[in-house]
């Protein structure tokens, strides 16, 4: 039974999964499965990590050390002693002193001088906190934040130009394969033209040139459609690469694309290379706080516990020790240099104010010229449209007049390639206007 009902539904699973890929669908398959919007992910993770490291300095650090050591040096093994809080009388060579002798104070000690080797086993643990830095590490913090939003800013960039590529691959496609069947209407033609042109050679109406050139011109258009096949194939390869798997049938969106209504002051606010400009700005702002520090005294706090003994922790609740305090650094001159890191941190916030400015500047020229070459592409669109409806009237007028004997095969063949030239330059403007309609989208930081 279950054999049966697999071998039921086996061609619908089959059909669904051969069904052509919609542009939706593949700009889903793009957002998971790029391999550069993937690298930009990853890079945006790694920025949060180097911002986690940055806030992680102001909660200090805990450090556990532990100290193993012999030794038979005279000054080792007595501060072993007073660490491990076993420290005598007898270690100070009080043997080998005697009240009676006269030369008392040149008696070198044997105990001292020459102790036996000794084992030392220190454990300590020590937390050091920053108190106060001048607000350098919030400086810090802000600058790992603002780079990890230019991240992401980069992130979304590589997003809205793959989509941006896909997009006019799709587009790219539907106009091709307009161009295909109006060539192949054409090559149609040409066969009928090719038959009619037989038979009238028969009954003695035309010549064999007549024949030649209509095989020539047949050959021109089947060279055409080869060539456009092979720009077919080419753009599922494409689009392939870009979604990182294997496509082979797509669905065709309409040739025809809605131009967006962005006003300027939006893509102005939207757009993304100037938010990376101001973001920049923003981190030109943080490190001049941060050059700024170094003028302010730093406070740290410090505590620490350790025990010691000639064994691994050994009494050690009888050897413990503790040491607890405070440190504070103020740096009062150093030749000018933190005034000179200053200075030119106030230099480089200038610098990127006005190149904040420069890319605002550039971005309305660009918007402006793009509007502009829609336009023009809206103009030209119009015009060889209707003139190719012309050379298409001409033509089937050409034709039935070389019937008539009114004019040559020649004539014929001169309106054709009209006909054939219009569909070619009606191809370029239309992939033109898409792929400017398509940049606006970019510039505007895609569709909202």
């Amino acid at each position: 039974m279950k054999k049966i009902v697999s071998a039921l539904f086996l061609p619908l699973f089959l059909s669904a999964s051969n069904a052509p890929l919609t542009l939706n669908e593949a700009l889903e398959i793009l957002k998971n499965n790029n391999l550069e919007i993937k690298a930009a992910s990853l890079e945006v993770k790694s920025a949060q990590e180097d911002v986690d490291q940055t806030s992680g300095l102001n909660w200090g650090k805990l450090d556990f050390t532990q100290d193993i050591a012999k030794s038979n040096d005279a000054g080792m093994v007595f501060g072993f002693k007073l660490t491990s809080r076993e420290a005598n009388f007898g270690d100070f060579g009080f043997s080998d002193f005697s009240l009676t002798n006269p030369d008392i104070l040149t008696v070198e000690p044997e105990d001292l001088n020459y102790p036996d080797a000794r084992n030392f086993f220190q454990s300590k643990l020590k937390y050091e906190l920053p108190l106060f830095t001048g607000f350098a590490i919030t400086s810090y913090e802000n600058i790992m934040k603002e780079v990890k939003n230019i991240k992401s800013l980069d992130k979304e960039k590589t997003l809205n130009e793959k989509v941006f590529q896909l997009k006019k691959s799709y587009y790219d496609m539907a106009l091709l394969e307009s161009s295909i069947t109006n060539m192949q209407k054409i090559l149609s033609n040409i066969d009928a033209l090719e038959n009619t042109t037989k038979t009238m050679i028969n009954v003695g109406y035309a010549k064999k040139v007549d024949l030649l050139e209509v095989k020539a011109k047949k050959g021109n258009v089947e060279r055409l459609l080869v060539q456009m096949k092979a720009n077919e194939e080419l753009l599922y390869h494409y689009i392939s690469f870009l979604l990182n798997e294997k496509v082979e049938l797509i669905e065709l969106p309409t040739t025809e694309i809605k131009e967006p209504n962005f006003s300027d002051d939006t893509v102005l606010e939207r757009n993304l290379d100037i938010q990376k400009a101001t973001t920049a700005l923003e981190i030109k702002a943080s490190m001049l706080k941060a050059s700024q520090a170094n003028y302010y005294p730093t406070l740290g706090a410090f505590g620490e516990i350790a025990t010691a003994d000639d064994t691994f922790l050994g009494e050690a609740s009888d050897h413990k020790a503790y040491t607890v305090g405070a440190r504070l650094t103020w740096n009062i001159f150093n030749g000018g240099i933190d005034s000179a890191k200053v200075e030119k941190a106030k230099i480089e916030q200038l610098k990127m104010q006005s190149q904040v400015q420069l890319a605002k500047k550039g971005i309305s020229l660009q918007l402006a010229k793009i509007k502009t070459e829609i336009k023009s592409a809206n103009q030209e669109i119009n015009s060889l449209t209707k003139e190719l409806d012309l050379a298409n009237a001409i033509y089937k007028n050409y034709e039935a007049r070389y019937k008539e004997k009114l004019v040559s095969m020649n004539d014929v063949i001169i309106k054709q390639s009209s006909q054939i030239e219009k569909i070619l330059q009606l191809l370029v403007a239309k992939n033109k206007r898409n792929e400017k309609i398509f940049e606006l989208e970019k510039l505007a930081n895609g569709e909202k």
